[in-house]
């Protein structure tokens, strides 16, 4: 008995180390780290979490435990803050120099000061900036703009597929410049990644949450890292694993691709599976290098900025979801002093450029700082002669998209508006009163407005329509005419019923 089982076992262990040597060899496990960020403004951050001294502790700490980290930027930072309306966006990329993003895209407010601007801050970068998406007028490529970039990590051809926000002309200065669809851009770009010997493929793009879950469903992407909708959200459906990179660096996602590598027959297979680990940067020790920075930017705006221009009345509000939604007393600040600086029949500016997304209560100090904060695109108003129809048009086009809470909600100053939020856009405004008196289709109006607005942007088109009799080299400064109001005139303004929703 004794002798059989030994005979056994050696029949055995020879049958286990056949089966074993047949099996192709496994190589190690590979893990890819996939660090994203975007929508970042603030240099300093929150009191508890957020700005770049942190974002920088951050991707100092994934590269140094993982060799195989790719760290993304997808879109937003060189405007808005306060700190962009002086220096349009230079302070971001000093901040981000100090760890460089291996793949940067631009979003739209990376053209709030122009595409000189951008291509100014483009040269200034340690990192490369890049967008398949984007040309110039004649189609050519745009000088230090690149495309599609394969990085061989841990032995793998990985394909970052850069994509810019299509939309960004509307809502942006982008000039002459032309940007193509952004779902079927990415896709192909995508496909032709793969067949072109990448086996990892990651979307690096700005774009609002329809196109991502259209970008998700293609399944042409192994991840995808989007920014422009300022929430933090991960998700994976079994093909694609997808992050949604927040807002402010208040909160990151670090996504681990374990990937498996097995060769068999001379013939490769990857598989891999996600892990994500969510990071609140308020348990994140600001990075000190960058904060030296950081401090340095502080100590400068507050000697510029910190001083007093008046108080308020009543309560102020600047948050996002009331100056996109509805009538706002800080945006009947704004229209206020852009109407009485000019001369103006009315004032129509979008809710989008008011930016602090903050709430003054009553008796409230007002600093220049807060003023810029609120107004930090640095645009000019201008005054342009409309007609009636056009005025009419243009107040269509701001109530449009209002469940959507877009930036093209108009705040206002001498009109009434009521409008129908029930029926369809293009047909909601009800009534519009100038003064006192309906607004007369047939009639012309002096109209402040903003130069981004005049120029067509968040859909104002009808604003071009007119005879501009203060264009943008002839107007002051937005946020000038209203520290110039607050110092004449106080801060009085309420919601008093300037738009009426139904």
């Amino acid at each position: 008995m004794q002798r059989f089982t030994k005979t056994f076992a050696s029949v055995l262990g020879a049958m286990l180390l056949t089966s074993v040597a047949a099996l192709p060899a496994l190589a190690e496990p590979i893990k890819i780290t996939l660090l994203g960020v975007g929508d970042i403004y603030n240099f300093e951050g929150g009191k508890a979490r957020g700005g770049f001294a942190r974002l920088n502790a951050v991707a100092k700490a994934e590269k140094a435990a993982n060799p195989n980290t790719i760290y993304v930027f997808d879109g937003d930072m060189l405007s808005p803050s306060l700190i962009s309306g002086l220096d349009k966006g230079a302070n971001t990329i000093a901040l981000t120099n100090v760890v460089p993003f291996d793949i940067a895209v631009p979003g739209n407010h990376e053209f709030d000061f122009g595409t000189e601007n951008f291509l100014t801050r483009v040269g200034e970068s340690k990192y490369p900036w890049a967008a398949i998406n984007i040309t110039q007028a004649d189609g050519s490529p745009v000088p230090g703009l690149g495309g599609v970039v394969i990085k061989e990590i841990g032995g793998l051809k990985v394909a970052l597929v850069p994509v810019a926000q299509d939309t960004s002309p509307e809502v942006s200065s982008t000039g002459d410049w032309k940007f193509g669809p952004t779902v079927s851009s990415a896709i192909e770009a995508a496909k032709q990644a793969r067949a072109d010997g990448a086996e990892i493929v990651v979307g690096v793009v700005q774009a609002e949450h329809d196109y991502d879950q259209e970008l998700v469903r293609s399944h042409a992407f192994d991840a995808i890292l989007s920014g422009d909708d300022h929430d933090f959200t991960a998700a994976y459906d079994g093909v694609t694993a997808y992050v949604e990179t927040s807002t402010e660096a208040n909160y990151l996602t670090a996504l681990d691709l374990n990937v498996d590598v097995q060769e068999k027959d001379g013939k490769r297979t990857i598989s891999w599976t996600p892990n994500f680990r969510f990071i609140d940067t308020a348990t994140v020790t600001a990075d000190a290098e960058t904060q030296v920075l950081v401090d340095k930017y502080r100590a400068d705006l507050d000697t510029q900025l910190n001083v007093k221009i008046g108080s308020t009345e009543g309560p102020l509000d600047s948050r996002r979801n009331v100056v996109r939604a509805q009538e706002s007393a800080m945006g009947n600040l704004i229209a206020d002093a852009m109407m009485a600086a000019n001369g103006a029949d009315l004032a129509i500016t979008n809710g989008g450029g008011i930016r602090a997304d903050k709430e003054y209560p009553a008796g409230s100090d007002i600093t220049r700082k807060d003023i810029f904060t609120e107004l930090p695109f640095g645009n000019v108003t201008v005054v342009t002669e409309l007609s009636g129809q056009a005025i009419l048009d243009a107040l269509e086009n701001g109530f449009s998209q209002m469940e959507k809470g877009a930036g093209r909600f108009p705040q206002v100053a001498g009109i009434t508006v009521t409008v129908d939020s029930k029926k369809p856009a293009g047909s909601r405004v009800v009534s519009v009163l100038v003064g006192d008196k309906p607004l007369d289709p047939a009639a012309t109006y002096k109209v402040a407005t903003n130069d981004f607005m005049l120029n067509g942007g968040d859909g104002y088109k009808a604003l071009g329509t007119g005879k501009v009799l203060i264009g943008a080299r002839e107007g002051d400064i937005m946020a000038n005419d209203v520290m110039e109001y607050v110092q004449q005139n106080g801060i009085h303004q309420m919601v008093e019923g300037r738009i009426v929703i139904q």
